[in-house]
């Protein structure tokens, strides 16, 4: 047990290590050359989770850490939560730092599974377990904003590359391992020079593989030829939309939204030509298309009319409704023929957008009176952009924070897009550029993991032409008005290794811990298997049955059940994350029963398979199967008994 001046240093430590992380951290989000922090900046961190080889300890200084790495890279997010919800941004600061464990569940994961690896294994594998688990939690858990670290290397052309390989997430096991390296070498310095330059060593292979794929990639990357594609997006500056409403009436504001649209519109087609025309997320706040009012479908006249003249198809952010509800939507529509159709937005901010089905009524909406009550679409949609020379572009679209979740951009591309369209309203960041600027990156590496050309639409900043490398072609400034017209080449794009095998890091990720956890129990139970063998409880009532596996039957048997049992948690995160299943009794019956029931008989077949009669009698433990029988003596198994408690006798 420590002393009380022994624990003061030990806290202190800690303490210091994930304070100096933090600010370390901090300097790392603000982007520019900061970017060569994110392999040394959890060092200090990481040398606090080796202080004291103690699971709550470890847990403890992870907590820590989450809070302080939320406070260094997302305090303009608590800011501006406080007040778009007007209960005071120092209110919603402290909240987001008291949930901070949740907002960044990845810091828990990792110190755990990193603790208990390192009790099994060397540093490398406790290393690639903690990574492991790390992008893990990120995938099984979608953050809000969807960050990771490896976001922090956009600055860096060459760095960035390596997500058409491994995304985001790929660069983030990169950038951990390297500190892993780094950390390891700081512990060994009072040791031999080889001690220390082996880890720095393979420290330094990280950066210096993401650099040389970088180049690679950048070499490959063909110059702008061919088919282009360009698009007039109009960043108008208009925020404080419920303040206006209430100050001049609904149906002015709306005139003033479109009268302003209309008029930069006409810039950008007659006088920069571009070949379509962005504008950003909810725009048009009504249903286009199907208007609720009379004054709605004079808007809406007005709309076609100006798309009629400028010959060029608009997407715009409006709403969409059905029998269910309304929608946050993007609607396509050409000149002369109208509406082609909506793409629905599929990831909706939590408890502002949406509530889940299951947490809804009218207490929370007494509490929460500002949360709305869209449904989320149904995934990605690809739609032909005709162009006023008759050609036809396929591009999909993605609303706000779909441009941070991968595998909507992904299955876009899957579906033959050519370009992504990104709409999004950032007037919560006015007054925080940070998340500004952090959410365009995360909207760039969508292009850098698809191969896909980007335009991007805010309402205040910042709007962006995105070529396939990330690079922006033309952009804005936060809190401008301002026409934004670009042109990127769109043919049709190779197929990088994200679009081919998806969001593959953090699966692979979960995959190694599972058999990690397997190769790790599995000497174990080998050992309680022997042991139940030989040792004899007391009293012991015979005669009894008990199982004798061979190691294959053994083996089996445990995956079969380790199976069973991830897939309990695996089903319990799905129906919290999925409004459908947990409205789909059948489907629950149908999953339960094959990722949980099967595995588990068929386990149980195998042990009844090897089943054996057990009984005592004559100073003999004796098992019989069939005509089969096996007598150990119980002096034996008392002796073996004996050495295992007094591992000093043998």
């Amino acid at each position: 047990m420590l002393s009380m001046p022994s624990f003061r240093r030990l806290a202190g430590r800690i303490l210091a290590g994930v304070t100096l992380s933090g600010v370390l951290s901090a300097i790392y989000v603000q982007g520019s050359h900061a970017w060569v922090l994110g392999f040394v900046m959890l060092v200090p961190w990481l040398r606090t989770l080796d202080t004291r080889a103690s699971l709550p300890g470890a847990l403890m200084s992870a907590w820590l850490m989450s809070v302080a790495f939320t406070a260094a890279a997302f305090w303009w997010f608590g800011l501006a939560i406080g007040d778009y919800t007007q209960v005071g941004g120092p209110n919603g600061l402290a909240v987001l730092l008291l949930m901070a464990p949740f907002f960044q569940p990845q810091f828990l994961a990792f110190s755990l599974v990193r603790h208990l690896a390192g009790q099994r294994h060397g540093p490398v594998v406790r290393a690639l377990a903690g990574a492991a688990a790390w992008v893990g939690a990120e995938w099984a858990l979608p953050k809000v904003l969807g960050d990771t670290l490896g976001y922090g290397l956009y600055p860096s052309a060459v760095m960035r590359q390596f997500a058409d390989i491994g995304g985001s997430a790929g660069l983030t096991v990169l950038l951990l391992l390297a500190n892993e390296g780094v950390a390891l070498a700081w512990a060994r310095r009072a040791e031999d020079w080889r001690q220390v330059a082996k880890p720095l060593a393979l420290a330094a292979l990280a950066p210096f593989a993401i650099a040389a794929y970088g180049l690679f990639a950048l070499s490959l990357h063909p110059t702008p030829s061919g088919e282009s594609l360009r698009v007039g997006m109009v960043q108008s500056n208009l925020v404080d939309y419920e303040q206006r409403r209430h100050e001049s009436g609904a149906h002015a504001v709306v005139r003033e939204v479109l009268d302003t649209h209309f008029a930069m519109t006409y810039d950008a087609v007659e006088r920069q030509r571009a070949d379509a025309v962005l504008w950003s997320e909810t725009v048009y706040p009504t249903t286009f298309g199907n208007p609720k009012s009379e004054a709605g479908a004079e808007f809406d006249a007005a709309i076609q009319t100006i798309v009629n003249a400028a010959k060029v198809p608009f997407v715009f952010g409006t709403y969409d409704r059905d029998a269910r509800g309304e929608y946050n939507a993007a609607a396509f529509v050409l000149p002369e023929t109208g509406l082609l159709g909506f793409y629905r937005k599929t990831r909706l901010f939590p408890l502002t957008e949406y509530v889940p089905h299951w947490l809804d009524g009218p207490a929370l909406r007494r509490w929460l009176p500002w949360t709305g009550s869209w449904l989320a679409g149904d995934g990605a949609r690809v739609f032909p952009l005709r162009l006023k020379d008759g050609r036809e572009v396929p591009v999909m679209t993605a609303i706000c924070l779909d441009d941070v979740d991968t595998t909507l951009s992904i299955e876009g591309a899957r579906l033959g897009a050519r370009a992504i369209l990104t709409l999004s309203n950032d007037s919560w960041f006015t007054r925080y550029p940070l998340g500004a600027r952090i959410h365009h990156t995360a909207a760039a590496f969508r292009s850098i993991e698809t191969g896909l050309p980007q335009f991007r639409v805010t309402s205040n900043g910042t709007s962006a032409v995105i070529d396939a490398t990330g690079a922006v072609v033309a952009g804005s400034r936060m809190g401008e008005r301002t026409l934004v017209v670009g042109q990127l080449p769109v043919p049709q794009p190779p197929r990088t290794l994200m679009v081919m095998w998806g969001d593959w890091l953090g699966p692979v990720g979960i995959g190694f811990l599972v058999l990690l956890t397997l190769l790790a129990a599995s000497p174990r139970w080998l050992t309680r298997q022997a042991d139940s063998e030989t040792a004899i409880p007391t009293p012991l009532h015979t005669p009894t049955r008990a199982s004798v596996l061979p190691d294959t039957a053994r083996l089996l048997a445990g995956l079969l059940r380790g199976f069973a049992r991830l897939s309990l948690l695996g089903m319990g995160a799905a129906m919290l994350l999925d409004d459908t299943l947990r409205g789909n009794t059948l489907a629950q019956m149908r999953l339960f029963a094959g990722l949980f029931l099967f595995p588990e008989v068929v386990a149980g077949c195998v042990l009844l398979a090897y089943s054996a009669r057990l009984s005592v009698g004559g100073g003999l433990l004796v098992l019989r199967r069939g005509q089969q029988r096996l007598d150990i003596a119980l002096k034996d198994i008392a002796a073996r008994a004996s050495r295992r408690q007094c591992p000093s006798a043998r």
